[in-house]
């Protein structure tokens, strides 16, 4: 992984710069004559053990699985979801694994604390951390790292050595999922690398109240972007009030795209592939949203629609967005957002659309390959499910990477630091696995 670091430390300072371990980091571009003669690496190969398809020359391990027992007692729950991974030192890493888990699912064990509680118990949702061996992956131990949550569905590492974890549920007493409940929820929580059991459950409620996705931190200026997973869906950026310390508060804000009303395109080419647009930002009041109608405000002050955002990644100097079902066809799109730097404005461009279903179909968690290619989750459950990673090369070429064998959902992809390992989870039954392979250069 390459982090650039002279701009992190040029922009924030020294003190920031000094938290930074991993996250959403720049990688270096490949050459223009990798991306010319890259095609794609070859047919999926039928795996023997029925799980995961992959080409000649990759290869995957399993890490972790439901019911797997636990260093704190209890088992491995179901519906893992996002995923991010993060030095520890020592040869160690650590996976921070979301569960994507209602307050009627199986909590994987009695539950000590947490943030929210129904009918007195502990909410199942939260987080595992998985710490292996970066050598060798050997799994050193597993355990609950935060519980009493609802539907952590996916969230960010930063560059300070966290996993931003975040509830797809903006309910509480009264509302879905709600009956019995005694908290409002729909929150982004901060779990560190290096917690060993428990942590505090802190709701970081100045992110705002509303159906979370995912978050990504621009490593130059500690500034996050998360998504929204609804048809009316915003892209939201929080501003902190200290970088590196989202506890303290800060200001959140929705995106609009200047001079374009909608980037779903499916009342036409609204938005043009390639085409770079500039970008402001509308001023958000009352985020904590009692009523779930963040979005509903920001659109009606001029905010521009994104169809159902889902995965976010920062590339080298721009954050790539996935749109489950956004495009002419519903298939999806992704986005490519362009920080300012040096007085310059915001921008975005729509990076790709799907025309076909082997091209791209429903993408879901997205991350950037150390060669600058996008590898994408796939999220459709029609009536035969049929999940992939797909590959997309720097100039837009899609490719198959990976066929799950299991009728669920592929989630969760990140790299591990050296770039060598691709852990990516199926999501029920859980199964966390570890790919490798040749990599393009």
């Amino acid at each position: 992984m390459n982090i650039d670091r002279r701009r992190f430390i040029g922009t924030t300072g020294a003190a920031f710069a000094g938290l930074l371990l991993s996250g959403c980091a720049g990688r270096a571009a490949p050459s223009l004559s990798s991306l010319t003669s890259f095609s794609d690496y070859g047919p999926l190969l039928p795996d023997p053990a029925g799980l995961l398809d992959l080409p000649a020359g990759f290869s995957y391990r399993l890490i972790s699985s439901l019911g797997d027992p636990m260093a704190d007692g209890g088992n491995v729950p179901d519906k893992a979801d996002g995923m991010g991974c993060l030095p520890l030192g020592d040869d160690e890493i650590v996976l921070i694994r979301n569960h994507e888990l209602v307050p009627t699912d199986d909590a994987g064990g009695p539950l000590a604390s947490g943030y929210g509680t129904r009918d007195g118990q502990v909410v199942p949702g939260g987080t595992t951390n998985i710490v292996v061996d970066a050598r060798t992956l050997e799994r050193k131990r597993e355990f609950r790292s935060l519980a009493g949550t609802i539907r952590n569905c996916s969230g960010g590492i930063t560059p300070w050595g966290s996993w931003l974890t975040c509830e797809e549920a903006p309910t509480g007493p009264g509302q879905r999922y709600g009956e019995g409940l005694a908290q409002n929820h729909g929150w982004v929580f901060e779990v560190p690398a290096t917690a060993t059991g428990l942590v505090d459950p802190v709701p970081l409620k100045a992110m705002g109240r509303f159906n979370h996705e995912a978050a990504c931190v621009d490593p130059a200026t500690g500034i996050v972007y998360q998504t929204e997973d609804r048809n009316d869906g915003v892209l939201y950026r929080f501003i902190p009030a200290s970088p590196g310390k989202l506890a303290a508060g800060g200001r959140l804000e929705a995106m609009r795209v200047v001079g374009l009303a909608d980037t779903r395109n499916w009342n036409g080419p609204a938005m043009a592939l390639g085409r770079r647009y500039s970008v402001d930002w509308v001023a958000l009041d009352e985020v904590e949203a009692p009523k779930d109608d963040l979005r509903h405000r920001a659109l009606a002050q001029g905010a521009t629609p994104v169809a159902r955002g889902e995965g976010i990644h920062m590339g080298t100097d721009e954050l790539f967005v996935c749109s489950t079902n956004g495009g002419a066809k519903k298939l999806g799109q992704i986005f490519k957002f362009i920080p300012g730097r040096g007085g310059s404005p915001d921008a975005v461009e729509l990076f790709f659309e799907s025309e076909r279903e082997d091209q791209f179909n429903y993408g879901d968690n997205l991350t950037v390959a150390p060669n600058g290619h996008l590898i994408v989750c796939e999220d459709q459950y029609t009536e035969v499910v049929d999940n992939h990673l797909r590959g997309i090369t720097p100039n837009g070429h899609a490719y198959d990477l990976g066929r799950l064998r299991l009728q669920t959902e592929l989630a969760g992809g990140c790299f591990s630091p050296d770039g060598k390992w691709l852990f990516v989870n199926a999501y029920a039954p859980t199964k966390t696995m570890a790919i490798t392979g040749p990599w393009a250069a």
